[in-house]
């Protein structure tokens, strides 16, 4: 059984969660899926013509040049090897190469495991304007629900505005935030929300950062500053670093994922605004050049839109979907 009829045969039944990554990711879909049973529907048998179509439906799906020269390459020596020229089951071994190419990457577990005894702490990373800040607000809301004490530590110093937004999130949540003063030391808010993360007994720690690219040299000693005044004060902290991508910002937002990941260990991406990009394909294209896994997909506006990400309802809204 190929891929795609597994995945009908798994979301046959009616799941509110399977309808959201379907709804979500309908732009998606209509560039990639849609166009796939185009071009099947407009050669009888593949040729060397069709691997280029193909290609290029793969490129302008962000999925990355590097990760669909590989795909399509396996997928053209199977094809040779197999003797397949029906353009449809070409297409399943495609969809089946993509749900390999993520998998064989390592663990895909993506819900945080809380340490024991001690606050977890996620320190969160990323440009301006990709909603780092709302970001933040719905994995603390996530976790509230979920019974955790959260508390928020707004170390963005930098941009005007981060701090209120972040003590307007915090409100409307009920849960505590520690601030500092304009422009004061990252650092030295890290260290005062270590303070108050076990004053609190907290259970879950989100430290906000500054969202700019600056040189490589000055983010790496900001983010290194912080994360060791976080060790210091609680051991194995911070056991997160996240990495928040616009998925509407496309091969920008791989590039985002290079430079952070040269200054800092990243455990995962959150990739914001899925639900209003034609472009699907970054996800792939992250988890290949950078061996990080996609941990939480943002589906849509409301607090609770924030899904833990799964492999097979994303490769269901990209390719089947409703």
């Amino acid at each position: 059984m190929g891929l795609i009829s597994f995945l009908k045969e798994k979301f046959a039944k009616k799941d509110k969660n399977v309808d959201k990554y379907s709804q979500a990711m309908a732009k998606s879909r209509h560039n990639f899926s849609n166009r796939l049973d185009l071009l099947s529907h407009r050669y009888k048998t593949v040729n060397q013509d069709y691997f280029e179509e193909l290609e290029q439906i793969l490129i302008e799906s962000d999925v990355g040049v590097n990760l669909v020269i590989k795909i399509i390459d396996e997928v053209l020596e199977k094809s040779r090897q197999e003797k397949i020229s029906d353009p449809k089951t070409i297409n399943e071994l495609l969809v089946d190469r993509m749900f390999v190419g993520y998998a064989e990457k390592g663990d895909i577990k993506n819900e945080i495991t809380f340490a024991s005894g001690v606050p977890t702490v996620a320190l969160v990373v990323g440009v301006n304007g990709v909603g780092k800040t709302t970001s933040i607000a719905k994995l603390a809301n996530r976790y509230i629900n979920r019974g955790k004490k959260v508390l928020l530590v707004a170390a963005d110093t930098f941009r005007a505005g981060a701090v209120e937004q972040l003590s307007v999130w915090a409100k409307r949540l009920g849960c505590d935030i520690v601030t500092g003063s304009a422009e004061a030391d990252p650092a030295s808010v890290a260290y005062d929300g270590m303070q108050k993360a076990k004053e609190i007994h907290a259970d879950f720690v989100i430290v906000d950062t500054a969202g700019r690219l600056q040189t490589k040299a000055n983010l790496m000693m900001e983010l290194s500053k912080i994360k060791r005044v976080i060790n210091k004060e609680i051991d194995g902290a911070p056991q997160e670093t996240f990495l928040i991508i616009d998925a509407t910002t496309g091969q920008n937002g791989v590039m985002q994922a290079k430079a952070f990941s040269e200054v800092t260990n990243l455990t995962g991406v959150i990739v914001t605004k899925m639900d209003g990009t034609s472009k699907g394909g970054i996800i792939l294209a992250i988890r290949d050049e950078f061996k990080v896994p996609v941990r939480f997909i943002g589906l849509g506006e409301k607090m609770d839109d924030l899904a833990e990400f799964d492999l097979d309802k994303y490769l269901y809204g990209l390719c089947v979907g409703e």
